[in-house]
């Protein structure tokens, strides 16, 4: 071809220069970040003076953009304007119903750069990726413990300040941060139990604990490990089980710093220190600590062998 024909993919090329070229670009001054629009900057820079213009009436959370406010207000309305097509679960915000959207595709587009195993949300990537370099960046402001995982720092945060309390039992004068878990506490004066099983009649004074019993009649295990794939009906039996890969003890005595990985291995700890024995035998009226212990005694009175696991300690009365 002659040097006098101009091809039409030079041209196109040539205009793209010129466009990108005649770009204006507003950059930070702080780490140098460029943005096409200067409000996009503007936005930005509130990320390097923590400012948080943006203030939600009923809450008072703060927030850096007026979108961000937008969306969180959904949480006080009750709000969910997106459903999903095949199961028409609803959510408050967009970008969530994408993400539960992958469940019924199984899409895993973010993978770890390591094992190369693939995640279908970028923060459980990130949660995965700290088991090959042992990072804990979630540090607390008051004795520099770290952790891995945000949520552990936070339960861990409360061995340390009594959090503030506004509602209060008229029964039994317990005080929670919250009207809703008040509301539900209070069922277990009035043995309460409105929400009702359709397949074998089960009540339960909580719709959450009526979804989680339901899928013993499913099988449905909903949560995932993304360590080793194994799998749980109960999120807070996922959050118990990633421990034993983090190693991580967010709870602790107050008497003697020991740590546990669960909240009621502290609480029969701590027995030890109080001498509570809140478990009695019908047949002689001694007192235990513990349940397994009180199963072993009752041999006594049965003659019926019982079995102990080496893991758990956890008793049993036939060998599977």
């Amino acid at each position: 071809m002659s040097d006098g024909v101009v091809k039409a993919s030079d041209t196109a090329n040539n205009e793209q220069v010129r466009i990108s070229m005649d770009k204006k670009f507003f950059r930070c001054d702080v780490c140098s970040k460029q943005y096409t629009r200067k409000r996009h900057l503007n936005t930005h820079f509130l990320t390097h003076t923590n400012e948080k213009p943006y203030f939600c009436s009923v809450c008072n959370m703060q927030f850096f953009r007026k979108y961000d406010l937008n969306i969180h207000c959904h949480t006080h309305m009750n709000e969910k304007p997106y459903s999903c097509d095949v199961c028409n679960k609803q959510f408050s915000q967009k970008y969530k119903l994408f993400i539960h959207f992958r469940t019924h595709t199984n899409e895993k587009p973010y993978s770890c750069d390591v094992c190369n195993k693939q995640f279908s949300q970028r923060d459980k990537l990130n949660i995965h990726f700290s088991t090959h370099t042992n990072e804990k960046p979630y540090s607390c402001d008051l004795c520099y413990k770290k952790f891995s995982l945000k949520g552990n720092l936070k339960r861990h945060f409360l061995t340390h300040t009594n959090d503030e309390k506004f509602y209060s039992c008229d029964v039994c004068n317990k005080q929670f941060s919250k009207k809703d878990n008040l509301k539900r506490h209070f069922l277990t004066h009035t043995n309460e139990r409105p929400f009702s099983c359709n397949i074998c009649n089960k009540q339960f004074s909580q719709k959450d604990k009526l979804n989680i019993h339901f899928r013993t009649h499913t099988n449905e295990k909903h949560y995932s490990c993304d360590i080793c794939n194994k799998q749980f009906s109960r999120k807070d039996e996922l959050n118990v089980h990633l421990r034993s890969h983090t190693n991580e003890r967010p709870y602790s005595c107050e008497i003697c710093n020991k740590q546990f990985s669960q909240k009621c291995n502290l609480s029969r700890h701590f027995r030890i220190h109080t001498n509570e024995k809140p478990y009695s035998c019908d047949v002689c009226n001694k007192q235990f600590s513990q349940k397994g212990t009180l199963d072993v005694h009752i041999q006594i009175h049965t003659k019926e062998k019982l079995y102990s696991c080496g893991v758990s300690n956890s008793f049993f009365r036939e060998i599977n």
